[in-house]
């Protein structure tokens, strides 16, 4: 007998051991002996080996742990486990699967830096013109004019008995007068700063030749004699004025306003001492603010700034 067998008939043997799963197979398998030889010694007269084959009938499937047994005990019969085979290629990636659901939102992160100021924008238009301010109050009333010089005396009657006196001379009166003014806008454009005068470039009625202008801020008293001057001004800010002659400031003619919006009015006698003395109306030196000479106070028209001269001795 050869001590080993084809493979083929190994393999069968394994198949016929693998039915031995049912625990009283010796009572419904039939036993069946055959001789096998390996084929390269059929000529040979050697021992035979007598192996039985067992045919099974088909059986029901065992159950639980008599199947594992039966199992085991077949694996034993058919000898040692072979060597494992190579690892064989990896399967092919599976689909990717859904996207989740949206997980909970994170914590707000630290506020940031402030940013860099932005550009200044352009300046807007010019607004509407505010509503006019009340009227203010009235103006003290101006001081009466000195009494005129004597008339000259008449002529003498013919010699002849004494007749009664002749009537007196008329009353003296305004030896002259003019008027000097300003329209705003368009004049005095520009702010009065301090130590400056205010212009009142237009005339109005003027009598005689004694009261003339040098330009726009400044006039010429002609004769030696006593002025009634009276100025009034609109301005805006509060602020004081002054009546100049000859460069030098009257202090006894100062006016100004604390505050509000009424005009700064002024009214004073000047009496002269050389002819040709030079007046005008001035913002104080020494004062901080420059004067605005109001346009259009109180509506559309115009406003005017006068200022009244008049020889009444």
């Amino acid at each position: 007998m050869p001590k080993k067998t084809d493979s083929r008939t190994l393999n069968h043997l394994y198949r016929e051991v693998s039915l031995l799963s049912c625990p009283d197979i010796k009572k419904r398998c039939k036993k069946k002996t055959i001789i096998v030889c390996h084929p390269k010694e059929k000529k040979k007269k050697r021992r035979l080996r007598v192996i039985k084959k067992i045919v099974c009938k088909k059986c029901p499937p065992p159950k639980g742990r008599q199947l594992l047994r039966g199992l085991a005990g077949a694996i034993a019969e058919a000898g040692p486990q072979g060597l494992a085979g190579a690892l064989g290629p990896r399967g092919l990636a599976g689909l990717v699967g859904a996207i989740g659901a949206l997980g909970p939102e994170g914590i707000a992160g630290a506020l940031g830096p402030q940013g860099a100021a932005g550009l200044v924008g352009a300046i807007g238009a010019l607004g509407p013109e505010g509503i006019a301010g009340a009227l203010g109050p009235q103006g003290a009333a101006g001081l009466a004019g000195a009494i005129g010089a004597a008339g000259l005396a008449g002529p003498a009657g013919p010699a002849g008995p004494a007749g009664p006196a002749g009537p007196s001379g008329p009353a003296g009166g305004v030896l002259g007068f003019a008027d000097f003014f300003a329209l705003m806008p368009p004049d005095n454009a520009a702010t009065v700063a301090p130590n400056t005068d205010v212009s009142f470039p237009q005339d109005g009625p003027i009598s005689g030749t004694a009261i003339t202008r040098i330009n726009a801020s400044s006039f010429n008293l002609a004769a030696i004699g006593t002025y009634q001057v009276l100025f009034q001004v609109n301005v805006n800010e509060a602020g004081q004025l002054i009546l100049t002659l000859n460069g030098a400031d009257l202090a006894y003619t100062v006016v100004g306003r604390a505050t509000g919006t009424s005009q700064i009015v002024g009214m004073a006698l000047v009496q002269t001492t050389v002819i040709n003395s030079v007046l005008t109306v001035r913002n104080p030196a020494g004062n901080s603010t420059a004067l605005t000479i109001t346009p259009l106070a109180g509506g559309t028209r115009s406003v005017s700034a006068h200022l009244v001269i008049m020889q009444i001795a």
